[in-house]
């Protein structure tokens, strides 16, 4: 795959493009070595995807706020880099998930 990037910048450059930006991620189960046990966070993100019948990032505002709130009133927010796990689950940047965090229900 990386390859492949000086061709796609050169392509992007010769379209007219004045800037690139190259963001790269890693799914959350790439991530753990193979076999290991989901972590807690994602064993509350699962239930809550569960209880609202599709994954968060598949949801619309109003269920992610809902997400969030599940999510709270079990404690995920208590956990290690619980914010930017549970952003990355919604699709939404941190600070989203703080603006969810601080509104009132």
């Amino acid at each position: 795959m990386l390859d492949a990037l000086p061709a796609i910048a050169r392509a992007a450059l010769a379209g007219g493009a004045t800037r690139l930006t190259l963001q790269l991620s890693t799914p959350a189960a790439a991530r753990e070595p193979a076999g290991a046990p989901p972590t807690t966070l994602e064993r509350l993100i699962t239930e809550v995807e569960r209880e609202l019948g599709t994954r968060l990032a598949d949801l619309d505002r109003p269920g992610k706020q809902r997400a969030v709130r599940l999510l709270e009133e079990r404690g995920a927010f208590a956990l290690r880099k619980a914010a930017p796990t549970v952003a990355e689950a919604l699709g939404v940047t941190r600070f989203t998930v703080y603006n969810y965090l601080n509104r009132q229900p």
